[in-house]
This record gives structure tokens, C-alpha cells and sequence, in this order.
């Protein structure tokens, strides 16, 4: 492991700063690209039009034309956090523009990711209210090639909205919005699944507008969605360019206005935190894992309707049960994490340029995760697959800086035709199917492309820190001006660097180091969580500033990230 510090422009942070920005947030920034005090306004008025988002404009005519001839449509939703949000959102706004819409979800166990031909099916025979005219996919469809033939072979049509990459062949939709497909110039190629829903929801509101569709103050809001929009968009970590910044601003405002949906404030409460001090953190590690837990122990459907229903009861029942889940969730993990780090300790090598694991009894909802943890201890892609109903193994890929994953599935089931079954993700993220037998030669030939895509500089872990914070800054206050800041993928939120004397140390919550340090004569309290490993009298490390509340009382505390010993 190395540890390094950002670098960044001093002419940017000058700028920043005479332009009213506080000085260690004007640091922050410009490490982190932003040259001027424009790019971190959070406006609606400057997002990036929906006009330049690919047929953006189609979809809408779409939609409004199913409108106005009350045709049903229904919403093929994913089963994680973006896609939950993504089907809200379409449901909430599509409703108040007088649409016909349900929302059907497939089970992970049981169907698998996106719209296969199976669920195609059971959408024909009726949903909940007949067979659609339209199928929507959210956060899904851009590999859905058979799904859609089946549509389309039974007289559904499909729009489809994704922001997943595509492979060689595109589904033969009615229409396609996707920033990702060939030929779509949208510059915010990060944004989620959620935000591509959203701006196809913006998209159809002015095409209503100049069909004359809205009656005086009847045009519906649509920036009350975008608390839905933070949620997914924080959940599902995708790089925080400038426009889902604005997005996540948004959403947060609302949020700490008192204003967000009673699904979200529900969630906050389980998880105890309050919703007028909403931050990036709270989206990412409390209400996006409770309502992710529906989707990877039972049925999205829940965690949808925590996100749709106006009644705050019904909004705090599922909130409770999701709670439930989320517990259920953390005591599976924990099991299979163990599992994990026990083949991880028998190996007597270090890892290759890869790591595929598997076994069995492992939840499938679940493996996503351990793949994530695998990743961050061995510093290598990792492929953790578990058993699905028939003679399959599902798989769930986590990758690192420098190793683009799904280009290296790509690659898999190029040498290996028929091999990967099926699979799809991004750069760092990726899901695929393959046969169980198979499991020793996908190990292998995905080891062959590890090794030849993954550089040797890639290899070694580097920690990005943003060098030494002042004595000054060690405050409640300034712990608070950083947490209000929106952080995230891409805009990672600030990890400094300093050289401390460990005074004391001792074990909290049997998981957890409590600390004392010392700099320069400043004592400070600190925490590393998920270690028990003792620290050396004097230690480099890698924190971040952090409010710790313990009885209603609120002090600034050190978590420790990254450490060597000095």
C-alpha cells in the first residue's frame, strides 16, 4: 500500500477562495478538478438539458401518445436501490400525468436481472390489471435482446431506459434511452438508472406542456422526485459528475426541508438518524442497504412501495420490515465473510491478477457484497459466484482502478463462446450466469484476461489522501461543513493524512479499536472500525473527520481508514 496526496492547481484554489469559498473546502475542490466557483452551483437551471439526452424527446411522444389513448403501461423495475428509485419515480410522475401504470419487479432467486422472456410472460398474463400495451424497463433492458423479441412477439411494445453499458446488439425496442448506446452525445455518462428515468419523466412533462395536456396550476412538480433521485443515484455509486451532483443537492435540500417522501424519512428514522441533517452518507450506508435488502432477501416490491405510498404508517411498516431485513441481511454477510476470509487465509500464494470464489450454501443476493469485501482486502478483481434454483451459478464482480470488468466478461465469452451465459455491469461493477459445471474453466480464462488487462501499476494499492489537515480544522464545526458537502464516487469525500502518537487504544463493540492520539501536542479521539489489529506507538494515517453523537452530544472524532507504521 502506498499513501499519497492529491495534488491540485494553487491558481484553482485562489480562485476558489476569492470567490467566497471556505479555504479548506477550496482546497478540496480543486483537488478534485473544480476550477471555479460555477461548477459547484447546484441549480436546476444547470443541469444539462433533457433535449440532449438521445430520444429523450421520442420517449416522451411515446408516452404521451399511451396516455392519451389510456393504454396501460407497466414498469420492469431491477431489484436494487436504483432501480427501486428509478420505478417511484416513474410511477409517481406518470400517475400525476393521468397514466395507466403498474410496476411488476422479478424476483432475484427466481427470474434473475432484467427482462427475460420468462418475465415477459408473466407480465402478458395480466399484472395486476390485464396485459400492458408498454413495457418501461428502469435500470435495465439495454441487454434485454430475447426479452424484447418475446414482447414483441406478443404485441407488447418496450421503451426502454438504462444506463448500464451495452453489448454488440441492441434490443429492437420501440425506443431506446440510454447515455451509454452508440451515438448518444449526453455528457453526464454517469448518471443512474434513476436520473436517466428522470429526465425521460422531464422529457414528457414538456411534451404534455405543448400538447396543452395541463389544466391551470395542474402541471405536476417534478423536483419533488429528486429526493428519489439522490437516493439512487447515491446507492447505486456512480461517479458524482457535476450534473448528478446537482441531482443529489436537490434531493438532499428537500430532504433536510422537511419536504421528502414519508418512505425516506421512514427509512431514516429505523436506521436513527434524523432527515433535517441528511447527508451522502446517510443515502449511501442507511437507507440505501435497508432498501436494498428487499431486493437481495425477498421482493423489491416492498421497498418500492415504501418509496410510492403517501400514508406515513404504511411507510413506517415497511420501513420497520425492511429494517428487519437489512439485520437478517448483516447476520448472512457476516457468515459468508467469514467463509470467505477463512479460503482467503489457506491460500498459500498471493493472489494472481484476479480472484474468483464460490461456495456452497452462499445467498446469491448477498455475494455482491463479499466480492466488494474480498476486493478491498486482496486489491484484485474479484467474482464471487453462488447456486441459483437450476444448475447455474450467478456471479456478482467487484474490479479496481484500472480494470475495466465488464470489457474483460466481453473478452470471456469471446475466447470462451457459450462459457458466460449471460452477464452485463459497467466498469467496476458487473453481474453474470454461467453453468456450474463451468466454474474451474471461468476461473481460469478470466485469470488469462485479469492478467493480460490488469497493468502492474494497478497492482499496488495507492491510498489518494488529501495531505495534512491543520490543527485548527480539528473541529466539531468544520466536521459538519464537510459532511453537509456532497461526496461520493468520483468526488471522493476528504481523507487527510497526519503523523500521530497512539497514547491508548482498547477494543469497543468486540469489532471495533477505540483511540487516543496525539499531534503536536493536540489530543484527539479516534476510532478504527471492522479491526482489532493493535496499532504501533506511532502511526501514519489515513482519517476522516467525522461527527460522533452519543447522548445527545456531539463531538468531532478521527476514523481511521489506512495506517503504517513509522
Amino acid at each position: 500500500m502506498k499513501i499519497v496526496s492529491r495534488r491540485y492547481a494553487e491558481a484553482d484554489r485562489h480562485r476558489l477562495v476569492e470567490a467566497g469559498v471556505h479555504p479548506l473546502l477550496a482546497r478540496l475542490f480543486a483537488a478534485r478538478r473544480i476550477a471555479s466557483k460555477t461548477e459547484l452551483e447546484q441549480d436546476f437551471s444547470q443541469l444539462i438539458p433533457p433535449a440532449e439526452l438521445t430520444n429523450a424527446g421520442r420517449a416522451a411522444t411515446l408516452l404521451a401518445d399511451t396516455i392519451a389513448q389510456r393504454k396501460k403501461l407497466l414498469i420492469i423495475a431491477d431489484y436494487d436501490a436504483d432501480g427501486a428509485t428509478a420505478c417511484a419515480v416513474g410511477v409517481r410522475a406518470l400517475r400525476s400525468f393521468g397514466a395507466r401504470v403498474e410496476y411488476l419487479v422479478p424476483n432475484r432467486m427466481e427470474l434473475g436481472y432484467g427482462l427475460t422472456p420468462e418475465l415477459v410472460d408473466i407480465a402478458a398474463r395480466g399484472a395486476k390489471s390485464g396485459k400492458p400495451d408498454l413495457l418501461i424497463t428502469v435500470d435495465n433492458g439495454i441487454a434485454s435482446v430475447e426479452g424484447v423479441a418475446r414482447a414483441k412477439q406478443l404485441g407488447i411494445g418496450t421503451l426502454i431506459t438504462d444506463h448500464h453499458l451495452p453489448g454488440d446488439r441492441l434490443p429492437e425496442a420501440e425506443c431506446i434511452v440510454n447515455p451509454n448506446q452508440p451515438g448518444c452525445g449526453f455528457s453526464s455518462k454517469a448518471i443512474a438508472g434513476v436520473g436517466v428515468m428522470f429526465y425521460v419523466m422531464l422529457a414528457l412533462r414538456s411534451e404534455l406542456r405543448n400538447r396543452n395536456a395541463f389544466q391551470h396550476d395542474s402541471e405536476p412538480n417534478l423536483a419533488a422526485l429528486t429526493d428519489l433521485v439522490a437516493l439512487g443515484t447515491v446507492a447505486d455509486v456512480v461517479p458524482l459528475d457535476a450534473n448528478n451532483r446537482i441531482l443529489v443537492a436537490q434531493g438532499l435540500k428537500r430532504l433536510r426541508a422537511g419536504k421528502g417522501k414519508a418512505g425516506l424519512a421512514a427509512l431514516a428514522r429505523a436506521g436513527g438518524r434524523e432527515v433535517a441533517r441528511a447527508n451522502c452518507f446517510d443515502l449511501g450506508f442507511i437507507l440505501g442497504p435497508r432498501l436494498n435488502a428487499a431486493g437481495r432477501l425477498a421482493d423489491m416490491s416492498l421497498g418500492i412501495e415504501c418509496l410510492t405510498t403517501d400514508d406515513e404508517g404504511r411507510a413506517a411498516n415497511c420501513a420497520q420490515e425492511l429494517d428487519r431485513l437489512n439485520r437478517e441481511r448483516r447476520k448472512i454477510e457476516a457468515g459468508m465473510l467469514d467463509e470467505a476470509n477463512a479460503v482467503l487465509a489457506g491460500l498459500h500464494e498471493p493472489p494472481g491478477a484476479s480472484l474468483t470464489m464460490f461456495q456452497t450454501g452462499w445467498h446469491q443476493g448477498v455475494v455482491g457484497l463479499i466480492a466488494s469485501r474480498v476486493r478491498e482486502r486482496i486489491h484484485r478483481p474479484v467474482v464471487c459466484f453462488a447456486t441459483s434454483n437450476s444448475n447455474e451459478l450467478r456471479g456478482s464482480g467487484r474490479s479496481i482502478p484500472g480494470f475495466h470488468l465488464r470489457d474483460a466478461l466481453d473478452l470471456v465469452s469471446k475466447r470462451a463462446p457459450g462459457l458466460v451465459l449471460r452477464f452485463g455491469g459497467h466498469a467496476q461493477a458487473a453481474g453474470l450466469t454461467i453453468d456450474g459445471k463451468n466454474l474451474e474453466q471461468f476461473r481460469q480464462i478470466f485469470e488469462q484476461a485479469a492478467s493480460e488487462l490488469l497493468p502492474e501499476a494497478a497492482r499496488l494499492r495507492v491510498v489518494e489522501t488529501d495531505g495534512e489537515l491543520e490543527a485548527a480544522y480539528h473541529s466539531l464545526e468544520v466536521a459538519q461543513m464537510l459532511e453537509a458537502q456532497i461526496w461520493g464516487q468520483g468526488f471522493p469525500p476528504p481523507l487527510f493524512c497526519d503523523t500521530f502518537t497512539v497514547e491508548s487504544q482498547r477494543v469497543v463493540g468486540e469489532r471495533h479499536l477505540k483511540l487516543r492520539l496525539r499531534r503536536n501536542g493536540q489530543r484527539l479521539e479516534a476510532m478504527r472500525f471492522n479491526s482489532l489489529e493493535p496499532m504501533p506507538a506511532r502511526v501514519r494515517a489515513a482519517y476522516r473527520l467525522s461527527v460522533n453523537e452519543f447522548n445527545g452530544l456531539k463531538t468531532v472524532q478521527l476514523n481511521l481508514e489506512h495506517h503504517q507504521p513509522t
